[in-house]
């Protein structure tokens, strides 16, 4: 199985609040990929942060050596999901949200995400939530 890390995994990952790590190690990195709009939030973070330093530092050593997808190959699905979930009243109002939910589907990985109740409107996706809160 393979897995595209959602913007709200990594953040638990740099907060301290999720192994994600040994679940990485365990399941084996080749299998573990981040949208570049999850790079592109997770800078915006570090931008945005006390201590931007550490902050960027901490989002270089993460995303080293995971894989990152370019959004070029879910434009297509993003603007026919937009539609559907428009026209049946249930949007998701977050662009970088469907971004990387359709990006999800597109490339056949399941999304990991704690934000599984945007998400699940999304045709086709697959979802787990490894934070327990």
């Amino acid at each position: 199985m393979q897995y595209l890390l959602d913007t709200s995994t990594c953040v638990f990952y740099l907060r301290g609040k999720l192994d994600l790590v040994s679940i990485i190690r365990e399941k084996g990195r080749k299998n573990f990929f981040i949208s570049e709009i999850t790079v592109v939030e997770l800078r915006f973070g570090a931008e945005n942060s006390d201590n931007q330093e550490k902050a960027h530092k901490a989002v270089d050593h993460f995303v080293n050596g995971l894989s990152i997808i370019p959004i070029i190959g879910s434009i297509n699905r993003y603007a026919k999901e937009k539609v559907r979930l428009r026209k049946m009243g249930k949007p998701i109002n977050d662009e970088f949200d469907l971004l990387i939910g359709v990006t999800s589907v597109e490339n056949n990985l399941i999304l990991v995400t704690d934000n599984v109740k945007d998400f699940e409107r999304i045709e086709d996706i697959q979802i787990e939530n490894w934070y327990q809160r």
